[in-house]
């Protein structure tokens, strides 16, 4: 979405060149961190699914949380880019946030990743030696927020959200949809179960912003 990325530079490579594909091996750590969450991560486990050893992982990504953020950066950029479209793209903030949860509601069960959401679900509890993961997944999930909030504010300047709508209940209300859904994907929901909440959600939007006049 559109928070501003803290997405961590790699560290220089040093003495010979990389042997390994970086964007793939990133794209294999996303898919790990994501499986497993972040504390529940090892860096074993990173480097069996990465094909690299720990040398060329630290030379290449520098620690297990800088490597952490920047697949959070690559989740964003590849996967997290439909539904940013959608919100941005769509002609009233009532088809946008109903495009977003119609599309997770797809994405979430897609037999090819993880199920659920990547950035709700990998680092929601915490000790305090990964104090500064959750923090920065909370800045993400806030950031989802503020963009249906962005996108309610645009329909009530371009007159498709009537004039007092409180724009933070209701973006915070669809945000709240949008966590759900990604856990239950987690916990086993299908495609229908998450379109038919994603359905019963959209259908409360006149309800909680009133109809245009």
């Amino acid at each position: 979405m559109s928070f501003d990325t803290e997405r961590a530079g790699a560290v220089a490579t040093r003495g010979r060149p990389r042997t390994f594909d970086r964007a793939e091996a990133l794209r294999k750590a996303m898919e790990v961190f994501w499986e497993r969450g972040y504390e529940g991560t090892s860096i074993s486990d990173l480097t069996a699914a990465m094909g690299i050893n720990s040398p060329s992982l630290y030379a290449a990504f520098g620690c297990k949380e800088q490597l952490f953020r920047e697949t959070i950066a690559h989740y964003n950029e590849t996967l997290g880019a439909t539904a940013y479209a959608e919100l941005r793209d769509r002609p009233t903030a009532r088809e946008a946030i109903a495009a977003v949860l119609r599309h997770h509601a797809v994405v979430f069960c897609d037999p090819d990743h993880p199920r659920g959401c990547m950035i709700v679900l990998v680092a929601t509890t915490f000790s305090e030696n990964t104090r500064s993961v959750h923090e920065y997944l909370a800045k993400w999930r806030h950031a989802v927020e503020d963009d249906f909030q962005a996108r309610i504010e645009r329909g009530i300047a371009e007159g498709d959200v009537p004039t007092g709508v409180d724009a933070t209940a209701v973006a915070a209300f669809y945000n709240t949809v949008n966590h759900g859904m990604a856990i239950q994907a987690r916990d086993g929901a299908d495609r229908a179960k998450l379109s038919a909440i994603a359905e019963a959600a959209i259908s409360a939007w006149d309800g909680l912003v009133g109809q245009c006049r």
